[in-house]
């Protein structure tokens, strides 16, 4: 393989992608990513936590959304997720005091629930 072509779209830091925002295909805005979980044993990039809703932080409500899911757009610098909103109005999620135990029980039905095969297998 090429190494321009596989360094084509250049690494980034964590922190450039934490505040990157979230639009569905119609390029309408449904949030904006306020923190990536990262699989400690092989440093893989699991999930991105998507805030939607509220009000300046306030009523906000945050998911877990499988790293996979998502398709980058360089142009908009925008992260791309492919799911209908009234899909994600019913979508699992939880508020910034009570995360989820993020279990393999939790990460399989968050798989499920966004059509995204699990990263562990």
């Amino acid at each position: 393989m090429n190494s321009s072509a596989t360094f084509s779209m250049s690494p980034v830091k964590a922190s450039n992608v934490i505040g990157t925002k979230v639009v569905n295909a119609k390029d309408e805005s449904l949030g904006d990513i306020k923190e990536l979980v990262i699989e400690p044993r092989t440093g893989r990039l699991v999930y991105a936590v998507v805030a939607f809703g509220g009000f300046l932080g306030l009523g906000e409500k945050l998911f877990a959304i499988p790293f996979g899911a998502f398709a980058y757009n360089v142009d908009k610098n925008a992260y791309v997720l492919n799911v209908p909103q009234e899909r994600l109005k019913d979508a699992p999620g939880f508020d910034a005091a009570h995360w989820p135990a993020m279990d393999e029980k939790w990460s399989r039905e968050l798989h499920v629930y966004y059509d995204s095969a699990p990263y562990w297998e």
